[in-house]
C-alpha cells in the first residue's frame, strides 16, 4: 500500500488552525458528527460572531463542510481533505469532546435551533 504524503504547505497551514483552543475545540465536537452554530455557541460560552469567524476559517481550508437545514447551518468534519490523516491523529491525542455535548442534551440545549 502506497502512503501519499501531505504537501508541507497544507500540513503546515491545518496545523496553524488547530493550534488555537478554540478551533481545535470545535474539531473535537464535530469528530463524532454534526453540530450547529448554537451548539458551539452553548459549549464554548462564547458569542455567535466569534464562533461564526473559527468556523469561517475551518470551512475556508476546507477542514470542516457545512449542510444548511432550514435556516441553520450544521458543520462535520470533512474526512476527505488531504490533511485528514493528520486531523485525526490530533484528535485522539486530545479529550473527547462527546461529554460537552452530553452535558448539553442533558441540560436540554443540544440543538435548540430546530
Amino acid at each position: 500500500m502506497e502512503k501519499t504524503t501531505i504537501e508541507l504547505e497544507n500540513a503546515a497551514q491545518t496545523l496553524k488552525l488547530l493550534g488555537d483552543k478554540t478551533r481545535l475545540t470545535i474539531m473535537g465536537l464535530v469528530k463524532g458528527g454534526e453540530c450547529c452554530v448554537c451548539e458551539f455557541v452553548e459549549v464554548l460560552q462564547m458569542s455567535q460572531p466569534s464562533i461564526s469567524q473559527h468556523l469561517r476559517k475551518l470551512r475556508d481550508a476546507g477542514l470542516v463542510k457545512e449542510q444548511r437545514k432550514g435556516q441553520w447551518i450544521f458543520y462535520s468534519l470533512n474526512s476527505s481533505h488531504p490533511t485528514y490523516p493528520i486531523i485525526q491523529q490530533v484528535l485522539e491525542q486530545i479529550p473527547d469532546q462527546k461529554e460537552k455535548l452530553r452535558a448539553l442534551e442533558e441540560a436540554g440545549l443540544r440543538i435548540q435551533c430546530d
